[in-house]
């Protein structure tokens, strides 16, 4: 019987007594008025000019390389991707014809390996790179700024995971031209299923509008509309269903959206939840498991609590004391994507020392807002008298 679980629904019933009553007036479930209330908001938290919500992470990601891709802005289709992160963060690299190049895991944060990247950078110049804010734990990001200055690439930044942390002051998923979220069920906070992609270029943002829809240009500001009708000598009647690009229907609704405003106004109370719960892991457990650290000036806001056993018979013991125990655990995020099918039917094996510790010895303990310093504690000792 499970009694700590790793992922717990961030909507409670306040969150539905809100919804159900907000039912009862009978408003519009699809994408609306309340969608566009949330995108704003969003904006605002994030420190970005514009968002578009869409019905999942791994969609944000999709439209992100999408909206790349059609942009006229890369000056080639290379992109480094990270060896630990989730398959959508990569697998629409191959979808759109990106010749992706593959980066090992950084020590500390678990992000990309800024040697080898930059590495990469010198020998590849690739137009794009993908960093993963992995598990909530902010990156380098005074070296990643830096390397994206003296080689000009276009910064993708998957924060889908790490939803209110932050960089010395500055919230991650605030550094990308292009940044995705998750909001699925588990992670910082929930719109049941949901996603969004923010962006301070008005370009992306007309991309990001139509790419979710269909391709029209419904959605659009009404001069950056007209435009498209002046330019294709479109016919009044028919230009709200005019397809200007291929599209997709990766729209969620203004129910998502509703309880995405309520969860919104909880935000700063489950970051520091989580962030108090992390670091009484940390000290619980640094020095006796290896555990992602931190670069000064960081706030942590994880998922989960990840750390890596000594070998895989060690994290056997750890994973047997869990269960016994009835807490919930698994690999540490898919471990390294290089070693997976989708990435070696198409392309050489991706081996790197520590992306390969990673998936070899991860694994997750919970980090939920319900989590009581006790809590932590028990779960600690578990794990300290498996060792």
């Amino acid at each position: 019987m499970i009694k700590y679980f790793l992922a717990e629904d961030t909507i409670d019933s306040k969150d539905i007594d809100r919804l159900i009553a907000w039912l009862k007036g009978a408003p519009r479930l699809t994408k609306g008025e309340v969608t566009l209330e949330f995108e704003a908001r969003w904006s605002g938290w994030v420190g970005k000019r514009y968002s578009v919500f869409n019905n999942s992470g791994s969609s944000a990601n999709l439209l992100m390389y999408a909206a790349l891709d059609l942009s006229g802005r890369l000056k080639n289709k290379k992109v480094i991707v990270p060896s630990v992160g989730w398959v959508t963060s990569v697998a629409p690299a191959m979808q759109f014809g990106f010749q992706p190049i593959m980066c090992e895991a950084d020590p500390d944060t678990f992000g990309l390996d800024l040697d080898h990247l930059e590495s990469l950078l010198k020998k590849h110049r690739p137009g794009s790179v993908l960093l993963v804010q992995v598990l909530g734990v902010p990156h380098k990001m005074a070296r990643i700024m830096a390397l994206k200055k003296k080689y000009g690439f276009i910064l993708m930044e998957d924060a889908c995971a790490a939803i209110g942390a932050s960089w010395r002051g500055k919230k991650a998923g605030g550094f990308g031209d292009l940044s995705s979220f998750s909001f699925y069920f588990g992670h910082q906070m929930s719109t049941i299923e949901g996603g969004m992609v923010s962006t301070d270029d008005p370009r992306f943002r007309d991309l990001l509008l139509m790419l979710r829809s269909h391709g029209w240009g419904k959605d659009l500001e009404p001069a950056a509309r007209q435009k498209l009708v002046r330019k294709y000598k479109i016919d009044d009647f028919h230009s709200p269903f005019v397809f200007y690009i291929p599209g997709f229907n990766l729209r969620s609704t203004d129910l998502n959206a509703f309880i995405g405003l309520g969860q919104l106004d909880k935000l700063d109370w489950i970051i520091s939840r989580r962030q108090e719960n992390h670091l009484r892991f940390k000290e619980r457990l640094d020095g006796k498991l290896y555990v992602q650290k931190p670069d000064p000036g960081s706030v942590i806001c994880s998922i989960h609590f990840g750390a890596l056993a000594r070998d895989g018979a060690q994290r056997r013991r750890i994973v047997k004391a869990l269960v016994d125990n009835g807490i919930e655990t698994r690999i540490f995020s898919a471990g390294n994507l290089g070693l997976h099918p989708f990435w070696t039917d198409r392309y050489k094996r991706a081996s790197f020392p520590m992306a390969d510790r990673i998936h070899h010895t991860g694994f997750f303990l919970p980090n939920n807002p319900s989590l009581k310093p006790e809590d932590v504690d028990f779960i600690a000792d578990v794990v300290e008298k498996a060792l």
